[in-house]
């Protein structure tokens, strides 16, 4: 296959993390990649030595001009864009009573409009190709919630459900959702990239405030190498049969299952309540 018969993966958030990590098998495999970052200068190692396979654009999701420019870059370089990955957020640690309006509204921002806005902008292309393949980095806190990232878990709760339904109306167009749901990795997300309320309350110090210190002091000693979710991803994008979910590394895969169970164990116990809501001619025997 020739360098221009092969896909094309446009990935966000590429200065670290996930992202760095796709950007580099992508390219290792021969494919093309744009990448791209806030600071382009932090991909110029990326980029060395696959000139022609490569490029490296400014892009910050929560500017909508940039998001257009962006695309249309990535379209006139490669003439197509075969895989998206929205990679690029953030954390913020605040119970909700601590939450600042301004923190608040920027992790939306970054992590649901910038997804929004630059799927978008890609899905005309994936349209006319009749094929494509949008990836979401979502999270296991996407499913499962804890003190101290009440608004991280909204933003990622509302990530798994754009996806779901994009993935009900790109199934006839030939394209694909794949929800990523990682659990605790060695990214900087609990390091230089987490963001914390200023504000704090001392009646939720056994909560949100034990949460806080225990992300801080795990930053480093996750459990989860990024290199190995990268493989784990584009292992997923490229089967016969890809999942729409994909969890990332064995505390993932506890959490989620734990999960399952309560919201089982839980319906059923107040089943008779639940179906006690219809009008009696329409209750179905059980």
């Amino acid at each position: 296959m020739s360098a221009s018969q092969t896909p094309v993966w446009f990935i966000t958030g590429c200065s670290t993390g996930f992202g760095r990590e796709l950007a580099r098998l992508v390219l290792a495999r021969g494919w093309r990649a744009v990448m791209t970052a806030r600071n382009p200068a932090q991909l110029d190692d990326l980029v060395e030595g696959h000139a022609d396979r490569a490029l490296a654009i400014r892009l910050d999701v929560t500017d909508r001009a940039n998001i257009r420019d962006a695309v249309a870059e990535a379209e006139r370089r490669f003439g197509r864009i075969d895989v998206l990955v929205n990679n690029a957020g953030y954390g913020y640690l605040a119970a909700i009573e601590e939450g600042e309006d301004e923190g608040i509204r920027a992790q939306f921002e970054t992590n649901v409009f910038g997804l929004v806005a630059l799927t978008q902008a890609v899905l005309p292309l994936m349209r006319a190709q009749k094929k494509g393949h949008v990836v979401n980095i979502s999270s296991i806190g996407g499913l499962v919630s804890f003190a101290a990232t009440g608004f991280y878990h909204a933003t990622k709760y509302a990530v798994e459900g754009l996806s779901e339904s994009l993935s009900i109306e790109g199934a006839p167009l030939g394209i694909k959702v794949l929800i990523v749901e990682p659990g605790p990795f060695r990214t900087d997300w609990a390091g230089r990239s987490i963001i914390e309320s200023g504000t704090t309350i001392d009646a939720y110090d056994e909560t949100a405030g034990a949460r806080r210190r225990q992300t801080r002091e795990r930053s480093g000693n996750q459990v989860g190498d990024p290199v190995r979710g990268a493989e784990a991803i584009i292992t997923a994008v490229t089967a016969e049969n890809p999942p729409l979910r994909l969890l990332l590394g064995a505390p993932a895969f506890e959490l989620a299952h734990a999960k399952l169970d309560r919201l089982r164990a839980e319906f059923e116990a107040w089943k008779e309540v639940t179906l006690d809501a219809d009008y009696p001619e329409h209750r179905k025997a059980p």
